[in-house]
């Protein structure tokens, strides 16, 4: 398990940056697909069910001003950053898992 935390500018002004901490790397992703969910919930009060694909959440993930995770390695005691795109495939991995897609 690997300290991680998620830097998160949703607009251009810097005051709209956030961070979290997590615990491990799939806490972290699974947090970033939480994000997006509340974010559907907002702008779809009014609908009971929600429901989207991978592609929808990239989307969403690449109108971000910027995302980003700083990765705790063990080995060096310091923190490894990792842009958008990691960010996306280790979502991809853990999707495809929980989906029960192991090819």
């Amino acid at each position: 398990m690997s300290h991680t935390i998620l830097l998160v500018q949703p607009g251009n002004r810097p005051e709209t940056r956030t961070y979290s901490d997590y615990e491990s790397v799939n806490e972290c992703m699974e947090g970033v697909c939480r994000i997006y969910e509340e974010h559907l919930k907002r702008i779809n009060a009014n609908t009971p069910t929600i429901t989207y694909d991978i592609s929808q959440l990239f989307d969403f993930l690449d109108q971000l001003a910027d995302i980003s995770c700083l990765v705790y390695q063990k080995s060096t005691n310091t923190y490894a950053p990792y842009n958008k795109e990691w960010i996306k495939e280790k979502i991809y991995v853990l999707l495809k898992k929980a989906a029960g897609n192991t090819d």
